[in-house]
């Protein structure tokens, strides 16, 4: 015989939240309940700021300028607000001032001239993602009579401009080769597109280069002259032992065959290799900077596709930013993705 209907207000409900059916219901609203919560937490987007930010890049024409361009592009997709302003820039040196000084937010500049500078609030600089490293390059005409470093006594040199990581590890590497930056070579201070330029009007007998590879402004001009790249790869242990050079930044490094197709030799070219890091300030927002760390992994191949050196950005070695410490933003971003 059936039980009879509890009489009290709210007796059928007490009855059928006994029963084990109910249970298994209330157990399966409370875990969808629970697996809603965290995935909108886990989704939601990061209440950064909205609005424009500056992104110093670099001299026109050179890696970082490009870089900076289709970085650019990603985020006004990945992060809908902001808007990145790209400011051409000295290089890197130049780059960390306008960091420091609040004229820009975001920055590449490469270990080196971190390790180097020295402007005012240096301690406020973090790191936001080791990128790729810069390939130091040697530039001449085919039949220049240049075969080592040494041999550019005498000669106009481009060297970079005057705030650029090109220019510090250039005097660097003069010093390192017996030369004199100042009085041995004529320097000249040019970015990679004029030096490019004043090599092809022969105006020029030899110009220096730090980049990733291939930069467009050497493959532009081997399409329209001979060029050849001078082996740096003696001095790869020789430049951490000139003043100012005691960094660990420098490494040596090889050109693969065919980075620049037309220019000689067709071999590989031994030289010497500085990482890049992306740099910010330590009081920029951190939802800001989380953002801004989730596009540059995020876009690796789709800037790689036409900066190859950017194909070489990478989640595990992008937290080896030395000299510099993560940004806060950026720390989030790596452990929210790590395994």
């Amino acid at each position: 015989m059936a039980p009879s209907p509890d009489p009290r207000p709210g007796g059928a409900l007490r009855a059928a939240a006994r029963s084990p059916l109910w249970r298994t219901l209330l157990v399966l609203v409370l875990v969808a309940a629970g697996f809603g919560g965290w995935w909108l937490s886990a989704g939601r987007t990061p209440d950064y700021p909205r609005g424009e930010t500056g992104f110093a890049t670099g001299v026109q024409r050179g890696v970082y300028d490009r870089y900076g361009q289709l970085l650019q592009t990603h985020v006004a997709r990945a992060m809908p607000g902001v808007r990145l302003r790209l400011d051409n820039s000295q290089g890197s040196i130049d780059n960390l001032a306008r960091v420091t000084s609040g004229q820009d937010d975001f920055a590449i500049a490469t270990a080196d001239a971190v390790a180097e500078y020295s402007g005012p609030g240096k301690d406020r600089l973090r790191a936001i993602a080791r990128l790729y490293d810069d390939y130091l390059q040697l530039i001449v005409p085919a039949d220049s009579t240049v075969r080592r470093t040494a041999d550019l006594k005498g000669k106009r040199v481009g060297v970079g401009q005057a705030l650029s990581g090109v220019n510090l590890v250039t005097r660097r590497l003069l010093s390192s080769a017996g030369l004199d930056p100042d009085h041995d070579i004529t320097p000249v201070m040019l970015g990679v597109g004029d030096a490019a330029d004043q090599l092809r009007a022969g105006k020029l007998d030899a110009f220096f280069w730090s980049g990733g590879l291939p930069t467009s402004a050497l493959t532009d001009l081997s399409d329209h002259i001979g060029i050849r790249l001078v082996p740096l790869g003696d001095l790869a242990e020789a430049v951490h032992k000139v003043e100012g050079g005691g960094t660990d930044a420098y490494r040596a490094a090889t050109m693969p065959k065919g980075t620049y197709p037309n220019a000689e030799p067709k071999d590989a070219v031994a030289t010497v290799a500085v990482p890049n890091l992306l740099v910010t300030r330590e009081d920029v927002d951190t939802d800001l900077v989380q953002g801004m760390t989730r596009a540059v992994i995020d876009s690796r191949d789709q800037i790689g596709a036409q900066v190859h050196a950017a194909q070489l950005v990478d989640l595990r070695t992008a937290v080896y930013t030395d000299p510099l410490p993560l940004h806060e933003g950026a720390m989030r971003y790596y452990r929210s993705v790590k395994p």
